[in-house]
């Protein structure tokens, strides 16, 4: 009689998950940034403003958006 237990997943495997949920969020929160700055920029460029100030509310809506989007995964 022979219990079979699943195998435990070694720890470099363990270690690679990690660094590749890292990484996604990294990218996560860049692509959030990056989308609000671009819709910021269009907005400056379609009503002609001298000052970038809808690119600069975009960047700060995408890093809220980060950073909203990367504690709603890690808790």
């Amino acid at each position: 009689m022979s219990s079979k237990q699943p195998k435990k997943p070694s720890k470099k495997k363990l270690s690679d998950r990690k660094a590749l949920y890292y990484t996604n969020l990294g990218f996560q929160l860049l692509a959030a940034i990056a989308i609000g700055v671009l819709i910021g920029n269009q907005i400056d460029k379609y009503f002609m403003n001298d000052t970038p100030y809808a690119t600069a509310a975009g960047g700060l809506l995408g890093i809220t958006a980060g950073i909203y989007l990367a504690l709603k995964d890690l808790l």
